[in-house]
């Protein structure tokens, strides 16, 4: 679907506003690969399965919204990240993208690594049996309680995010008894081709120190000076749904160029690089991602070739694949309650959730794709905006789509490629139960997270 067309409510083969145009899938009921779970299917007889389950049944046992996620997709993604690099990187699945402690142990069984942004996702991975060697715990403005649980747990890893933080570490650790291994955040001065808001290496914003001005040099000192630490890298992250390989060149060049300077400075050649995540997913058909496989050899040949030009050993690298792991591997599952036409203007087709259950739309003017699963349908395509039931005009799940003129009330529409973020950024705003998770694989499905009930609700609110 076109990226700029924010249509006026025509049905197909219209010229829209401004020009753009605004064209059906040659096929409502085909589901596009690229969008959606491994294990999705459209049966025979119309309607849409995961994991062999039909979205009927997991409609009428675990109610909607639900978030379902095929666990077998999410497995042969984590392997296919681990094997990509051949045991000669770490992989380190970002649990902000979604994190339980069912995807904890998922984790643990395919051999990959976990990184951590608070205390709270800090102790769902200690509680599920994450070893902490094997977490990284990131965060601008980690607390003393969180530094303290992660050093006297012994994290593989902190990443230092500012000068204060240096300090905040080394003290803890001190006091603890410890040497704790960390790395350096770096801002590189690089704008990945993404949204302003979750763009992260350029030097207008909160993350990391920047290498601009000799302040990331200044932190490196001050770290190596420092007993309690074991300073083992340098870390960068670009951005978020990225799909051009260039801003990680760019970004591995500099980062390499501090390890040099580095060495230069104090006879030291740190072994580790951490490139980050933000490596892009298909929402729409428009998007195409690249396979880990593709990532893993430009990212090894770019550091590989920047460190031989620098005179320096290859450190180990590591890559945080967060959203490119969960995301395509989960959709949401809507019922729909009212069918509005506007007549010259667009059809609105409002579900049973909204932005308490995916708020990018509104906060990142994300697009999404959106299909009928209940059934199929040979109805005539019809330009609709999917939106929730909370009272904000800007309450939008799917901002254009096409769907079968014939969709009504009761029937079930599912929005693919929520795995990340949706979950992890849901809220209760208007007092909204915020929906379970779903896991399905061969035939069987049970809730990793279950629905919000208003006894949850009632039990905060101690006033």
């Amino acid at each position: 679907m076109s990226r700029s067309a924010h249509p006026a409510g025509p049905r197909h083969g219209d010229v829209l506003p401004e020009g753009h145009y605004f064209a059906p899938p040659a096929d409502l009921n085909a589901l596009d690969p690229k969008v959606w779970a491994r294990t999705v299917d459209r049966t025979d007889e119309g309607s849409v399965t995961v994991g062999g389950l039909d979205v009927r049944a997991l409609a009428e046992e675990f109610g909607t919204p639900a978030y379902v996620l095929d666990e077998s997709d999410f497995r042969a993604r984590c392997r296919a990240w681990r094997d990509a690099f051949g045991g000669e990187a770490d992989v380190f699945y970002a649990g902000k993208a979604f994190l339980s402690r069912a995807v904890v142990r998922w984790l643990h069984e395919e051999g990959l690594n976990l990184d951590v942004c608070s205390g709270g996702e800090l102790a769902t991975a200690l509680s599920a049996g994450m070893p902490a060697e094997r977490i990284a715990l990131h965060g601008n403005n980690k607390s003393i309680a969180e530094i303290e649980r992660a050093v006297e747990a012994g994290v593989g890893r902190i990443v230092l995010d500012s000068f204060q933080e240096i300090v905040r570490v080394a003290h803890v650790a001190e006091r603890l008894g410890k040497r704790q291994r960390v790395q350096i955040r770096v801002t590189v001065g690089v704008e990945a081709h993404t949204h302003e808001f979750i763009a992260t290496a350029h030097e207008d914003q909160k993350f990391g120190i920047a290498l601009a001005g000799g302040r990331a040099a200044e932190a490196v000192r001050r770290a190596l000076k420092l007993d309690g630490l074991e300073l083992v890298g340098i870390h960068s992250h670009i951005g978020s749904q990225i799909f051009d390989m260039a801003g990680f060149e760019v970004s591995a060049r500099r980062v390499v160029q501090l390890l040099a300077e580095v060495r230069d400075e104090h006879g030291v050649e740190l072994p580790e690089i951490d490139l980050g995540g933000g490596l892009g997913i298909a929402y729409t058909s428009d998007d195409d991602p690249r396979e880990p496989q593709e990532i893993a050899v430009a990212l090894s040949r770019i550091v590989t070739r920047e460190c031989e030009a620098a005179g320096l050993a290859v450190p180990r690298i590591s890559v945080e694949p967060g959203r490119a792991i969960v995301g395509p591997t989960a959709f949401t599952l809507y019922e729909v309650g009212t069918v509005k036409e506007l007549d010259g203007l667009r059809t609105y087709i409002s579900v049973d959730g909204g932005m308490s259950d995916n708020i990018r739309t509104a906060l990142y003017d994300a697009e999404y794709s959106v299909a009928l699963v209940s059934r199929s349908s040979d109805a005539d395509p019809m330009l609709v905006r999917v939106v929730g039931k909370h009272c904000e005009s800007g309450d939008i799940v799917v901002r254009d789509a096409f769907l079968p003129a014939d969709v009504a009330p009761g029937d079930l529409i599912a929005v693919p490629a929520t795995g990340a973020y949706c979950r992890s950024m849901a809220s209760n705003y208007n007092h909204a139960l915020r929906p379970p998770v779903v896991a399905v694989q061969d035939g069987a499905a049970r809730a990793i997270v279950r629905r919000e009930t208003e006894e949850d609700l009632m039990r905060l609110d101690v006033g």
